[in-house]
């Protein structure tokens, strides 16, 4: 039912949101910020980064619903990874720790050439072996290589000690917050 009114809402929308656009500059802008700032003034700092998460949400999820779940999979994979590289203990060798990194940085690559790299490496078995094996034409997701290198060099600053910041929220907004989202595309 919700992804069905989702659709509904976002079907005369088939694009994704510009920096520049209408939507943005007159309604989600204004929005966000007068909510995040309301909410900081009364000292409701979790409730502001919940906010500023569902925004973001919103604002990659406006071209196309259906990669919402692999954003937020990608995140919640990545965070608990982060998690477990973040742990120091006597029970975790490093070699454990090393282990868990190419674990999470392997699952990130292998994401991210399924979605872009299936047509060329089609193309290329078809060429060598003289096959003639359709394309996928899967769709990219939006931001994929930006979310996916950034999550990457959060696990990376993690197994080296570097990152100091462990809370899922701000995690997850610093994954997901809208003026930075689709910078990478």
């Amino acid at each position: 039912m919700y992804q069905s009114v989702w659709c509904n809402l976002t079907a005369n929308f088939p694009y994704y949101m510009l920096f520049n656009s209408y939507e943005y500059i007159i309604i989600l802008l204004p929005a966000a910020l007068i909510i995040y700032f309301l909410l900081n003034k009364y000292k409701l700092i979790l409730a502001s980064k919940i906010w500023l998460i569902a925004v973001s949400i919103f604002f990659y999820g406006w071209w196309n619903v259906k990669y919402i779940p692999l954003l937020l999979g990608s995140i919640v994979f990545n965070y608990l990874i982060g998690s477990k590289l973040a742990k120091r203990n006597k029970l975790t060798t490093n070699k454990r720790r090393r282990g868990i990194l190419i674990l999470g940085v392997t699952c990130n690559v292998v994401l991210l050439a399924y979605f872009k790299y299936p047509d060329f490496m089609i193309a290329n078995i078809n060429y060598i072996a003289g096959l003639n094996q359709d394309a996928l034409h899967i769709i990219l997701p939006l931001g994929i290589s930006f979310f996916t290198f950034t999550q990457i060099a959060y696990l990376v600053d993690t197994y080296n000690g570097i990152a100091e910041e462990y809370d899922p929220w701000n995690y997850s907004l610093f994954v997901t917050f809208f003026p930075h989202l689709l910078s990478g595309c």
